[in-house]
């Protein structure tokens, strides 16, 4: 690790310099870029082959190729300037229609499947440098408390790998800032014209072939383990491993499947389908928007987690509303 006093000598400049040079592949067309002369770009290139002992590019008829110290430096460089970005902009004015970030975000497929679509388009609109990272988050069971199933993302948190995650979990510590979304229960989601939608008694229910989403193939879920408590036990004739998959089969068949009201309700119109209360006591799962609170000292990550929450709110409300006004009486 280098001392305070060699990191004085380290121009940071330098390191945009090979970072432009990189994507254009051409050292005239990196200058340009960077408002300064090719000899000021090759200048800097010397200066950094000598810091990194290597000579990061070769000459070709067409520009310049990397070499692959070069390549291997790519990506925490990138990193590195992304890093001082961050910090440079905690200070300083944020402009949503000007800034170029990319943000990581967690959260169940069942979540992302309503709010990704409202939140690419008013982007579009509004922060059209802004990319997103999605990732995909699962609970990590493995005989935990429910308390402690979404322990690895309030880490990745932390850590800052995430900037946000949507979560079915409750209050959380004051080291996070959070924000409750709505609160989400479960309904019988089938085609419309399904038999089930005449008759949706528990007795109809259990004689129905079901669908269930299981990331891991599991035929077991939380509708099983209710309907246990009680004596009573399903068929789960198909599982599939995410919920629009599920949501394509429940068209094309005479399945049904019990799954997160929203879910259903922001894409029934798309996908034909007609929902039914579940013949079973359930009680409604708070769905959070999360971010650490040092995270959010950043005002790109506060701007985003109010965009994100109030695209959320826009588009669950206004697809509830449609969906009860289309909804028929059993």
């Amino acid at each position: 690790m280098l001392k305070p006093a060699q990191l004085l000598r380290i121009d940071l400049s330098l390191l945009v310099l090979f970072s432009t040079v990189l994507e254009e592949g051409h050292v005239a067309r990196a200058a340009e870029k960077l408002n300064l002369t090719p000899s000021a770009v090759s200048h800097g290139l010397r200066r950094l082959r000598r810091l990194l002992h290597d000579p990061l590019f070769l000459k070709t008829p067409g520009g310049v190729k990397p070499t692959d110290r070069a390549l291997a430096l790519a990506g925490p460089v990138t990193e590195t300037l992304a890093r001082v970005d961050g910090i440079i902009s905690m200070v300083g004015p944020f402009d949503p229609g000007s800034t170029r970030r990319c943000f990581t975000i967690g959260a169940p497929d069942a979540l992302a499947a309503i709010f990704l679509g409202p939140l690419v388009s008013r982007l579009a609109r509004e922060a059209p440098g802004v990319d997103i990272r999605l990732l995909h988050l699962m609970p990590q069971h493995h005989g935990k408390p429910t308390s402690q199933v979404w322990q690895t993302t309030l880490t990745e948190l932390d850590s800052h790998r995430l900037d946000l995650a949507i979560l079915p979990i409750g209050p959380l510590p004051p080291r996070f800032a959070e924000r409750l979304l709505f609160e989400e229960d479960f309904v019988v989601a089938m085609r419309k014209g399904h038999p089930l939608a005449r008759a949706s008694k528990l007795a109809a229910y259990l004689k129905a072939r079901h669908m269930l989403v299981s990331a891991i193939g599991d035929a077991q879920g939380v509708v099983d383990a209710k309907l246990a408590e009680r004596g009573h036990s399903r068929r789960v004739a198909l599982t599939v491993p995410n919920f629009m998959m599920a949501l394509v089969q429940l068209a094309e068949s005479d399945l049904v499947a019990t799954l997160p009201r929203k879910l259903v309700e922001y894409h029934a119109a798309r996908f034909n389908l007609v929902v039914r209360p579940v013949p079973l006591p359930w009680t409604p799962d708070p769905i959070r928007l999360v971010a650490s609170q040092a995270a959010m000292a950043d005002a790109r990550i506060a701007w985003l987690f109010e965009t994100l929450a109030s695209s959320i709110s826009t588009s669950t409300g206004s697809r509830s509303r449609q969906e009860r006004k289309r909804r028929k009486p059993c």
